[in-house]
């Protein structure tokens, strides 16, 4: 579970991670990749801990890494950028950072604040690294079947697949959109392809419009987060105590960071399910869809291959029946099978023969 921040120089994009990972970003170091592990802020963590008052409590989190950014418009910039490439295409999610500032002291990139443009440059280098991969890898196919082999059916059928990347590539359209079943899926998944991954728009605005600017159309985003990244880094550096008070005399309800956080866990197919104790509070992270013995295995194999049931119930049904002797009166905890599907917000407690 990767994320990985893109974007133009100058575009805001070392301060956006610095404010959702709450590192300290030196602007004068050598450029490289920054990575961290976000911690997804979760107002149900916070219930629970202040309810159960456990010895830990354990958000979820992912992984965030900083892509240092790339002037693709010259041929230092473009290498520079393909250095990069086995890095970005490790990540499941693309956080696009444009910039929507002035700051005379921070140098425009090509003398301008255009952040649909600059989008759309990103966008357009995307596309063109894909098609690039796909051209590549297609010339090596074709080679190959001229002669017979035991892999010919199988390198057959990936040429065709990837015929129809190349024609939608062309025209500009995501792999997304042609890759239609899993089976298509599986069989590319090594290439780690960009226009393939979900994508997520930061419009980095000034602080001045902070609380009013509105989301970039970015059509090919699955998330539009706006932020004033300089604030949102001011904010993650506060002490939690500090925090509401700052937060107040911005006329900010919470901080833009925390939004950005959730549109990438939501945007990577992510959603959690939580345990409560005495000992520990904790969210589990699971893929939309997945079982309740596949949650079961999150926890622990043997919880896993020993399942019997998962006691659960919904989070808004504890809250509303006060704790968990409430939700039992209420008959709001079920008693749920192998298969169940487990929903985001769950509270579970596994039974397992181990």
């Amino acid at each position: 579970m990767k994320a990985a921040i893109i974007g133009l120089p100058q575009s805001g994009k070392s301060t956006v991670f610095a404010a959702a990972s709450g590192k300290v970003v030196d602007p004068y170091a050598p450029p490289e990749v920054q990575p961290a592990v976000v911690r997804v802020p979760d107002s149900r963590v916070d219930w629970l801990t202040d309810h159960c008052k456990p010895k830990k409590t354990i958000l979820a989190t992912f992984e965030l890494a900083d892509i240092p950014g790339c002037d693709l418009s010259d041929s230092k910039g473009r290498a520079d950028w393909r250095k990069l490439l086995p890095t970005v295409r490790q990540a499941e999610l693309l956080v696009v950072v444009v910039r929507d500032f002035e700051d005379p002291s921070v140098p425009m990139h090509k003398d301008r604040v255009d952040p649909q443009a600059d989008f759309d440059e990103v966008w357009t280098e995307l596309v063109f690294s894909d098609l690039e991969a796909v051209t590549n890898r297609i010339a090596k196919l074709e080679h190959s079947l001229k002669k017979p082999t035991k892999t010919h059916d199988a390198e057959k059928a990936e040429l065709t697949l990837l015929q129809r990347c190349h024609e939608a590539l062309e025209s500009e359209k995501p792999l997304a959109d042609a890759l239609q079943t899993e089976s298509d899926k599986a069989c590319l998944s090594s290439f780690g392809f960009l226009t393939e991954k979900p994508v997520v728009c930061v419009r980095n605005v000034g602080d001045d419009v902070a609380t009013s600017a509105e989301p970039l159309s970015a059509s090919h985003a699955v998330g539009h987060v706006v932020m004033s990244a300089s604030i949102e880094a001011d904010i993650a550096q506060l002490d939690a105590d500090d925090r509401p008070a700052f937060l107040a005399e911005l006329g900010i309800a919470a901080p833009a960071s925390d939004r950005l956080i959730q549109t990438c866990y939501d945007a990577l197919g992510l959603i959690s399910f939580l345990t409560m104790g005495p000992d520990e509070v904790r969210a589990w992270t699971i893929r939309k869809g997945n079982t309740a013995q596949e949650a079961a295995g999150k926890i622990h194999s043997d919880l896993s291959r020993g399942f019997i049931r998962a006691e659960t119930v919904a989070y808004d049904d504890l809250v509303a029946n006060s704790d968990m002797k409430g939700a039992k009166a209420a008959g709001k905890v079920r008693k749920e099978g192998k298969t169940y599907i487990v929903a985001d917000g769950d509270i579970m407690n596994i039974l397992a023969n181990t």
